[in-house]
């Protein structure tokens, strides 16, 4: 028996593919979502071999391509007949400082880390206020508690957006509906392979998405995961001077 339906973004690799594995695991079934058709493939085969009983349905989709956001969405809800929680994951790490050369690098984070995901909500929204129940999942980032310098510049900015969607959602106190903002920090994935193994408090990919699917169980309203040294380290972020942030990045 299913505890439920998930719809997953960006889960052909890293967090996403992680989030559905442990997801299946916890009895959900599972929309997933990603550009890389192959990559959703062989996650499925995966799932499916070791839970024969859940379903795993896969859409090819690319989050900034508004109209195809809109019919995913709806199709999988139709699908499976109810989506019980969209995890809005799909997201870029690129990034260059601003007037290096770049703008199509940040131009592209912007679209997909903040449009891409206003598609997803919306589509999101138009579903759960239909069935009049929902969790929302947004996939932010410990950077968007400051502004964060050079290559951080627009992804700090477009996830202190997507938290603020989801504070707006939540500040609507639209029926049946809970929202949810994950604050990840240093959890290795696709889109930080590049940085140094020795990063400070970097855990892996396992680890650090155990404590973001504990979170979202919890439909806490917001999560700073894991939570040691992040709490920790988001009370500091938000209260000290611009020119400590700047040290500390």
């Amino acid at each position: 028996m299913s505890k439920g339906t998930i719809v997953i973004t960006g889960a052909s690799a890293g967090l996403g593919a992680e989030m559905a594995r442990q997801f299946a695991a916890l009895g959900y079934d599972l929309g997933l979502c990603a550009r890389r058709e192959e990559k959703l493939e062989a996650l499925r085969e995966e799932i499916t071999a070791a839970h024969p009983e859940r379903r795993v349905e896969l859409r090819s989709l690319d989050v900034t391509d508004h109209e195809t956001v809109h019919t995913v969405i709806h199709d999988l809800a139709g699908a499976f007949g109810t989506l019980d929680r969209i995890v809005v994951n799909a997201g870029l790490g690129k990034g260059a400082a601003l007037g290096k050369g770049r703008p199509d690098a940040n131009r592209q984070t912007a679209m997909t880390n903040f449009v891409g995901a206003l598609s997803q909500a919306e589509a999101a929204l138009e579903v759960f206020r239909a069935q009049e129940h929902g969790h929302l999942v947004m996939v932010s980032s410990m950077s968007a508690l400051r502004g964060m310098r050079k290559a951080m510049t627009v992804y700090a900015a477009t996830k202190a957006g997507v938290a603020s969607l989801a504070e707006g959602l939540r500040s609507e106190r639209v029926p049946g509906l809970d929202v949810s903002v994950v604050y990840p920090g240093y959890i290795r994935s696709e889109m930080n392979e590049h940085v140094a193994q020795n990063t400070p408090f970097m855990v892996d990919t396992e680890t650090g998405t155990r404590a973001m699917v504990r979170a979202i169980e919890k439909r806490k309203a917001k999560a700073y995961v894991p939570a040691w040294p992040w709490v920790p380290i988001g009370f500091l972020l938000k209260r000290v001077p611009l020119s400590v942030v700047r040290r500390m990045t």
